[in-house]
């Protein structure tokens, strides 16, 4: 599973933006702008899916599940759960 906050972060990640990501997937804008509005999990056909987490493993993306470690060295993003929150970080 992938989540839409994921997606974002990763394009970020690759200084890549949703028509770039489209372009390394195969996929139309549209469906990127889709995924990327998705509440939580990335809703879609699994082929959908599968082609964009390819494109973003391509470019060197790793993209861990909540509770999961990373299995390599590099950047990565992460949300803690129950942490305490930064002032002035969005509520």
């Amino acid at each position: 599973m992938m989540t839409a906050a994921q997606m974002r972060a990763a394009r970020a990640l690759l200084g890549v933006d949703q028509k770039q990501l489209a372009e390394m997937s195969g996929l139309s804008l549209p469906t990127i702008q889709r995924m990327e509005a998705s509440e939580g999990n990335v809703r879609g056909v699994v082929d959908t899916l599968t082609r964009v987490v390819e494109a973003l493993e391509r470019a060197g993306v790793e993209l861990i599940g909540e509770g999961a470690a990373s299995l390599s060295g590099g950047r990565g993003v992460r949300l803690r759960t129950g942490g305490a929150k930064r002032s002035g970080a969005p509520q």
